[in-house]
C-alpha cells in the first residue's frame, strides 16, 4: 500500500496572491485531483488568514489528499486586513522574498506526505521555475487571463520602441490619443493603444515597475514546458495559432468552473476561494425578480473608482428604472469608505440590492439576471459569457481593456462605457442592454458562445476535455522522466 501511495502524482500548486488568480488555480487543482493527484495548493500568509475569516475556521482543513501550505509574502500587516494589497508593493516583495521559502517549502512537502511530481505555478510567480529547476521537477504555469492578452503584454517592447508609449504626460490620457489605432499586434486588427494594459502607459506610481514586472513573467514563461489557460480553443482559435510559433504548448482547458462542474466526487466542494465572506441571502432576493429583469454590478476585487464616479454609476442606474444587485466592497472607492448618496438610495429602495460579496457564479446562472456591469476581469468576462449574459464594459487595469475589446469587437456580447463615466450613458447603456435591439442582439451572440463553452468542457468529444487528456499525459509523462 506505501508503495502505491509514493507512486501518486503530487501536484503543488501555487496562485499569485490575488483573488482573480486563486480562483482558477483552486478550480484547476480540484480537477487534477480529481484525477488522482495529491494536492498541496501554496497561498501567502495573509490571504490564507483572508480565507480562514471570509470562509470559516474549518474550510482549509482539507483532506489527506488535498492539503493547504503557505509561504510570507514579505510585506508588513496592514491597517485594513480585507482590503486587497498594493500590487507593485507585492509584485516586488514576491520577486524577492519567496524564492528561499518556496523553495523550502517544496522540500518540506516531499519530505512530510510524498515528493512533489510538479508544480503547477501562476504565470505572475515565474521566480518558482528557477527553483522547480535546481529541484528538478517539471513546473506547467497558468495564465489565468485570456490567450488575447498574453500576445498584447508580449508587445510591450515593441510599442516602445516604436515610441507609441509611454505617453509623454497625463494629457495624453484626455486628448484623443489613446484612441490611436496600432498595426501589427497579430490577431489584434483595429485594437487602440487605449486597449493595451495600461502599466506601459507610465502615468501612475508603480507603473515604471509593473510594466517592466509583467513583460519579464511573460519572457519566463516562454521557457516552460506548457501553458495552461483558462479559456476554450473556439474563443480564440486564430490567438493560439500565433502563441503556438512564440511560447512553449498551450492547452486551453477552460471555463474552468464549467470543467469543476463535471467532478463527480464531492469530498471538496466546501473548499472555496472567495477572500470577502459571500452573502448568499442575494439569491432569495434574485428569486423574487422578474426573469431577465435585473442587473448585476460587481467591479472585481481589486478595481477602484473615485467617489464622484460612484456617484455617476449610482444615478445612472437610478435613471434606467431597472432592479439591479450592486456589490460595493468596502475599499471600491479610492482612500475612502463607499458612501451612496442617501437620496439615491430612498429612490431605489425596493429594487435596489446593495451588498458586499456575492457567490458570483450562482448569480450570473439566475434566471433574474439580464445583464452584467463589470470590469472586465477574465473570470468575469468567461462566467458572463458562459452564463449566456450580455455585459457592460468599464475596464480599470491590467488584461481588462483587452477583454473589454474583444467582447465589444470580436466575440460581440458587450459594450463599453467611457473611463469617464456620466450618469447619462450609463442609464442609456443599461436599458439598451436590457432591452434594446443592441442588447438583443449581444444577448443571440452571448448565447451561442455560452453553448460553445458547454460543449468544451461537457461533450466528450469537447476540445477543452481534449486538451485537458493532453496535459494530463504531459504531466504524467514528465514526472517520470
Amino acid at each position: 500500500m506505501a508503495s502505491q501511495q509514493k507512486k501518486k502524482p503530487h501536484a503543488l500548486c501555487i496562485p499569485a496572491p490575488l483573488q482573480g488568480h486563486i480562483n482558477p488555480m483552486l478550480k484547476l487543482a480540484k480537477i487534477l485531483h480529481s484525477k488522482g493527484f495529491d494536492i498541496t495548493f501554496v497561498n501567502t500568509e495573509f490571504n490564507h488568514q483572508r480565507l480562514l475569516r471570509s470562509q470559516g475556521p474549518e474550510t482549509l482543513n482539507g483532506l489527506p489528499s488535498f492539503r493547504f501550505e503557505t509561504i510570507p509574502d514579505g510585506l508588513p500587516p496592514p491597517e485594513n486586513k480585507d482590503a486587497t494589497q498594493d500590487l507593485p508593493s507585492l509584485a516586488k516583495s514576491i520577486e524577492e522574498t519567496c524564492p528561499g521559502p518556496f523553495k523550502s517549502l517544496v522540500t518540506k512537502v516531499g519530505a512530510s506526505y510524498s515528493p512533489v511530481t510538479c508544480i503547477v505555478a501562476d504565470s505572475l510567480m515565474g521566480f518558482t521555475l528557477a527553483a522547480a529547476e535546481e529541484l528538478a521537477i517539471p513546473e506547467f504555469l497558468l495564465w489565468t487571463s485570456g490567450a488575447g492578452s498574453l500576445i498584447c503584454y508580449d508587445q510591450y517592447p515593441n510599442l516602445l520602441e516604436k515610441g507609441l508609449m509611454p505617453l509623454k504626460d497625463p494629457s495624453f490620457l484626455v486628448n484623443g490619443y489613446l484612441d490611436t489605432v496600432i498595426d501589427g499586434i497579430p490577431c489584434m486588427s483595429g485594437i487602440r493603444l487605449k486597449d493595451i494594459p495600461p502599466f506601459i502607459r507610465k502615468i501612475y506610481p508603480g507603473d515604471e515597475y509593473m510594466a517592466q514586472f509583467l513583460w519579464s513573467q511573460v519572457n519566463i514563461s516562454k521557457t516552460a514546458p506548457a501553458i495552461i489557460f483558462n479559456t476554450f480553443d473556439e474563443l480564440e482559435p486564430d490567438v493560439f495559432d500565433t502563441l503556438s510559433s512564440m511560447f512553449p504548448p498551450c492547452y486551453s482547458i477552460g471555463p474552468l468552473h464549467l470543467l469543476e462542474k463535471t467532478i463527480e466526487d464531492n469530498s471538496l466542494v466546501s473548499i472555496k476561494s472567495n477572500l470577502w465572506k459571500e452573502e448568499s441571502e442575494c439569491l432569495t432576493w434574485l428569486d423574487s425578480q422578474a426573469p431577465v429583469s435585473v442587473i448585476y454590478v460587481n467591479f472585481g476585487s481589486i478595481a477602484v473608482m473615485t467617489n464622484q464616479q460612484l456617484v455617476e454609476f449610482c444615478w445612472g442606474l437610478a435613471a434606467s428604472n431597472y432592479p439591479f444587485l450592486w456589490i460595493i466592497r468596502p475599499d471600491l472607492v479610492v482612500g475612502d469608505s463607499a458612501m451612496l448618496p442617501p437620496e439615491f438610495v430612498t429612490r431605489t429602495s425596493g429594487r435596489g440590492l446593495l451588498i458586499g460579496w456575492c457567490p458570483q457564479e450562482q448569480v450570473l446562472n439566475h434566471p433574474s439576471i439580464g445583464g452584467f456591469l463589470t470590469h472586465s476581469g477574465w473570470n468575469s468576462t468567461l462566467e458572463s459569457i458562459s452564463s449566456g449574459v450580455p455585459m457592460i464594459c468599464w475596464p480599470f487595469f491590467a488584461d481588462q481593456q483587452v477583454n473589454c475589446w474583444l467582447s465589444c469587437n470580436k466575440w460581440g456580447v458587450a459594450m463599453e462605457v467611457d473611463n469617464d463615466v456620466k450618469r447619462d450613458e450609463v442609464g442609456k447603456l443599461v436599458v439598451e442592454l436590457m432591452n434594446g435591439e443592441k442588447g438583443n442582439a449581444l444577448r443571440k451572440n452571448v448565447t451561442k458562445w455560452k453553448k460553445k463553452a458547454e460543449a468544451a468542457c461537457v461533450a466528450k468529444d469537447g476540445s477543452s476535455v481534449a486538451n485537458l487528456e493532453k496535459l494530463l499525459h504531459l504531466m504524467l509523462t514528465c514526472s517520470n522522466e
